[in-house]
């Protein structure tokens, strides 16, 4: 696995093909090691919902089609923001 850290809380996972982000949050971010229009993802986390974690997630999930996971608040207010594939850890319980 790879871990590229793109600055503040924001992390790029690579293994076998695969890359998820967490807290994409680049575009303002004077730190960030990377532009959100140059990235891939397959999966985006986002750990909570203060804007400097929830970044970028619906510029780069409505790009690349990636699934999204967050708290139920976020993940709701994510899909209110047209984003199809948005999931909660609480969905998947038993």
């Amino acid at each position: 696995m790879e871990i590229r850290f793109l600055g503040h809380s924001a992390f790029e996972l690579t293994h076998d093909g695969v890359t998820v982000l967490i807290d994409p949050w680049l575009t303002g971010n004077p730190k960030a090691a990377a532009s959100a229009d140059d990235l891939a993802a397959d999966a985006i986390i986002v750990t909570h919902g203060h804007g400097d974690h929830i970044g970028d997630t619906v510029a780069i999930a409505k790009r690349t089609g990636a699934d999204v996971v967050a708290i139920v608040e976020i993940a709701g207010e994510l899909s209110g923001e047209g984003l199809e594939k948005v999931h909660n850890p609480t969905s998947a319980a038993p």
